[in-house]
């Protein structure tokens, strides 16, 4: 089986941020989808070992900010390739906290989508959370980033806890 034809699956690349009372942390994600238009809805999956999964779990809200094609490695690397527990990911970044409280990044981002947690679904080493929207807007004309944009362009990688990561052999 050939896993990497699930590379072919269009994927933008996000920024999924949550809160824990005050603290404030965000992640790289690729898998946000809408579900629902009335209400509307999108759902996220997110790694269980993640520390933004821990801040959604005892939150229940997330934001989901949509990076620009511009966006450079070093800002996509200070949210996908660090952990929050020994860093602000925040700390220097333009952000504003949304009707929630959750963070939302607002520097090389084209549009943003704040939620609370209305369902979530255990899928081994990830949570589905499905989030009704409460706010959304656009930030710039720019274009999103896709997935393979960040790959085939950009050369970005894809670290060990993404829900699309393809161990080579």
């Amino acid at each position: 089986m050939n896993l990497t034809a699930l590379f072919k699956v269009n994927y933008g690349v996000y920024i999924v941020s949550s809160k824990n009372g005050d603290k404030l942390n965000g992640q790289i994600g690729n898998t946000v989808f809408q579900v629902t238009a009335e209400p509307p809805q999108i759902a996220i999956s997110i790694n269980k070992d993640n520390l933004t999964h821990e801040f959604i779990e005892k939150e229940g809200v997330f934001s989901v900010s949509v990076l620009s094609k511009e966006t450079p490695l070093q800002f996509i690397g200070r949210f996908g390739f660090r952990t929050g527990r020994d860093f602000d990911k925040f700390e220097g970044v333009k952000y504003k906290l949304g009707v929630t409280g959750a963070p939302i990044v607002l520097e090389s981002t084209v549009a943003y989508v704040e939620c609370r947690v209305v369902k979530k679904l255990d899928v081994g080493t990830h949570t589905i959370f499905v989030g009704e929207v409460v706010d959304a807007d656009i930030v710039s004309s720019d274009e999103p980033m896709t997935y393979s944009y960040y790959h085939e362009v950009k050369r970005g990688t894809t670290p060990k806890n993404a829900p699309v990561r393809v161990e080579s052999k």
